[in-house]
């Protein structure tokens, strides 16, 4: 990747002499200790900083992160906007807002130089929903012959019936099973744990994949207290369910970009169009902030102008 490179000014203050290696292994550990993140999370703002040193190094691999400016920073953000999306570039822009915070509190400096950068202005887009044919189609293509298709029509279930993230799925363990209560117990972002409401209709095929096919293989003793396995016997891959919900979809005919997320989409969308209330759809899917939630009102205008009709005193 080459960069072209116009003269910036660096930063001129009084700060503590931290090289980039020392300050990303005290990022780490801030992320990993006090914001108590993922691995994923965590590894994702380390290669925001990591992106940000390599640019800035093209200009003098000596400059100290308390030495990049404003400026810089821009300039870096700029020769990226041909290469990332907008997403991308707010999401790293956020990442590095983080990092700057964090060598402020640290004293290392006193300025943070992302203060007077303005993220690029997002439109949101809807994200693509499954009908409950659409899923019962994907269910229906599943070869139940073969031994994974038990095992892949109980993690369709589980996704739809549930809400989960596919990160949550792959990490769900016999353990977090509490079917007796109606609860399943799942570890979401930065470790923090919630228990979701299992229905019964999903607990028949947890049961089934359980009982009939890992029941009935050799596992891993490692991964003994993982519930969805791979034929080895060991956990599934974030990848591998991205393959299993492509493929179903592919055989169902549907043509829609769905991915084990769409199944979350369609959950929380479901849930919405019955009646639910955000702040319980808020509960079940994990979201610190209402705000996360509010992408699901993406109800058809005939409802929207129903339920003003409906409630609003002046509407009648």
């Amino acid at each position: 990747m080459h960069f072209f490179l116009p003269e910036v000014k660096f930063l001129d203050i009084n700060f503590k002499a931290m090289k980039w290696n020392e300050a990303l292994v005290q990022f780490k550990l801030f992320l990993k200790l006090e914001k108590q993140l993922s691995d994923n999370s965590i590894e994702a703002y380390l290669n925001d900083v990591k992106k940000l040193q390599n640019f800035v190094q093209l200009y003098d691999t000596d400059l100290l992160p308390a030495q990049v400016s404003s400026e810089l920073i821009q300039n870096f953000i700029y020769q990226l906007s041909d290469l990332v999306s907008p997403h991308t570039q707010a999401r790293l822009l956020s990442g590095l807002r983080l990092f700057y915070k964090f060598l402020i509190l640290e004293n290392v400096t006193n300025v943070n130089p992302l203060d007077l950068i303005e993220s690029p202005k997002l439109s949101r887009k809807l994200p693509d929903v499954l009908s409950v044919e659409e899923i019962d189609r994907m269910i229906a293509a599943i070869d139940l012959s073969k031994p994974e298709g038990e095992r892949n029509r109980s993690i369709i279930e589980t996704l739809y019936g549930c809400g989960l993230r596919v990160s949550e799925l792959v990490n769900l363990k016999l353990s977090d099973l509490f079917f007796e209560e109606g609860f399943i117990k799942v570890t979401g972002k930065g470790d923090k744990q919630r228990f979701v409401p299992v229905s019964e209709y999903t607990q028949k095929y947890i049961n089934i994949y359980i009982n009939y096919i890992r029941n009935h293989q050799k596992i891993d003793p490692a991964y003994s207290d993982i519930l969805y396995l791979n034929r080895r016997g060991k956990q599934l891959t974030r990848v591998m369910i991205f393959h299993i919900i492509k493929d179903l979809v592919k055989k169902a005919g549907i043509d829609k970009n769905i991915s084990p997320h769409s199944l979350r989409h369609s959950f929380a969308t479901h849930l919405l169009e019955n009646g639910a209330d955000l702040r319980s759809i808020q509960l079940l899917l994990g979201h610190e902030s209402i705000t996360t939630t509010e992408i699901y009102l993406h109800l058809d205008k005939q409802k929207l102008h129903e339920t003003m009709q409906k409630y609003h005193p002046r509407a009648n």
